[in-house]
């Protein structure tokens, strides 16, 4: 599964995520800190709680559970239910599984409402660009009908989705869910941890988030949105005050080239083939589920300002904040209609 470059900056401002777990001033008799390397990247955990637990049989929970999901949506699985797919020829029945059905489904849900900005067929034309190789030594640029070639190759339209079934139109056609198979990740570990009765506690796999209840004290976590520039910087952009939501945050600012003095994105526009170019340098969603956060964020970098804003106030409990690169190096933040409230004071 690709690792795409985080643009969330993970902000917990408590005495450490890992020191003093015993401190009776977080409100909390324990603090447990749990942490591994799924998809390419690395997940944490943490938990407050007045319950004693063995962190190790906890971790061994989460690594079965993102294990069994990285064997169906890695690409990098020959084996892999999504490389079983990609493999198929025109009509031809791939099974896939609960977890599947579940991120599929999602996915056409959120190539639907973006009127197909997000589209999980889009690689080869990401591959095409050459941005999953070295991007410093690009000498040029796609030709138009070479990248109409290649939109031939894509489309979600061409999945026709059933319950434990999966069937392309098209033989030639790709799937890559890695733009939302670590917010399904972070989703999926949620649901572990609720069903074994924690109420606070914070979720993250390479930079998409979800937290739940308190962090200590009775206060809602911090989640800090990187500054969205090429440079890392652990001043945060923006803070916020979160509970019982997901955080996902799309970038162009970490992953791009330049070509006599043009500047081409990775986020690949699937109407045209083309790397969008809309002075959009960042986009931050909190939804209820990190899968859907972490799909939209890459939706709405294509759809732009004032399409991508409009979609959002129209969506129930999501809100997002969206980057503009003005002239020189000046940012502008746009808000959703509520995402001010989350912004800590």
């Amino acid at each position: 599964m690709k690792l795409r470059l985080s643009s969330v900056f993970i902000l917990i401002i408590i005495l450490s995520l890992y020191g003093a777990p015993q401190a009776l001033s977080t409100g909390f008799k324990k603090t447990y800190s749990i942490s591994g390397q799924t998809m390419g990247t690395f997940y944490n955990v943490v938990i407050y709680t007045h319950k004693t637990i063995k962190p190790s049989d906890l971790k061994q929970k989460i690594d079965v559970q993102l294990k069994r999901i990285n064997q169906q949506m890695s690409l990098y699985l020959k084996m892999s239910e999504i490389s079983k797919f990609n493999s198929a020829k025109k009509n031809e029945n791939i099974h896939i599984s609960k977890d599947f059905y579940k991120v599929i489904t999602e996915a056409q849900k959120l190539y639907r409402i973006t009127d197909g900005a997000w589209d999980g067929t889009v690689r080869p034309l990401y591959d095409l660009w050459n941005f999953d190789a070295t991007t410093k030594n690009v000498s040029k640029i796609p030709g138009q009908t070479t990248i109409e070639l290649y939109l031939g190759k894509t489309g979600f339209e061409n999945i026709i989705i059933a319950d434990k079934m999966l069937t392309k139109k098209n033989s030639s056609l790709n799937l890559d869910l890695g733009s939302i198979a670590k917010g399904y990740g972070v989703d999926s570990i949620v649901t572990l941890l609720k069903k074994s009765n924690f109420k606070n506690f914070f979720v993250e796999i390479g930079g998409e988030v979800y937290v739940a209840g308190q962090k200590s004290g009775h206060k809602k976590w911090k989640i800090g949105i990187s500054m969205p520039k090429q440079a890392y910087n652990d001043k945060p952009y923006k803070i916020l005050n979160l509970s019982d939501k997901a955080l996902a945050t799309s970038g162009t600012y970490r992953n791009f080239f330049e070509l006599n003095k043009k500047t081409y994105s990775h986020v690949i526009n699937p109407k045209t083939g083309w790397p969008v170019d809309n002075n959009i340098v960042s986009v931050s969603v909190v939804a209820d589920n990190c899968m859907f956060a972490d799909g939209l964020a890459t939706g709405l970098m294509i759809m732009g300002r004032q399409k991508g804003i409009e979609l959002v106030n129209k969506l129930d409990n999501v809100e997002c904040l969206i980057v503009v690169k003005k002239n020189g190096n000046s940012l502008k933040p746009v808000f959703s209609t509520g995402f001010e409230k989350h912004i800590a004071n």
